[in-house]
């Protein structure tokens, strides 16, 4: 089941012609997934300081199939497909209404906090992603 957070379009998102920057949309992306973590009672600096671990991004591959533009109302999804052990696979949508303008493939990794080395997911998240999937 995808979690949805919605998010507005500025200015500042955009270029000349008010269209989104491509890169934004990486942005949108990871604030739905932060939202989603929260969703699911982790705070990402709460995951650093009291579990040793963070979540960084190994992989994206993105399409964009048609622009977001200045003031846009959009929805950005995200759906865990694959848990590993130190890894989680999700797909990624921004949409605005039932357009959608471009999809992802993300690969999270778990890693140390303070070594960046790769490793396991706390289990209380493994539940978590269990219980929404």
């Amino acid at each position: 089941m995808a979690f949805v957070w919605p998010v507005r379009v500025y200015w500042e998102d955009t270029d000349a012609g008010g269209v989104v920057y491509y890169a934004n949309y990486l942005k949108f992306m990871e604030r739905a997934r932060s939202e989603w973590l929260r969703a699911h009672d982790f705070e990402q600096d709460a995951l650093r300081d009291r579990a040793g671990v963070v979540f960084v991004v190994r992989r994206v591959e993105i399409d964009y199939l048609a622009p977001a533009r200045f003031n846009d109302q959009l929805e950005i999804a995200v759906e865990p497909i694959r848990v590993e052990r130190a890894s989680l696979l999700v797909t990624q949508a921004v949409s605005r209404g039932p357009a959608r303008l471009a999809s992802a493939l993300v690969k999270l990794a778990c890693v140390d906090a303070t070594r960046f080395k790769p490793a396991r997911i706390p289990e209380p998240i493994l539940q978590a992603l269990a219980r929404a999937t």
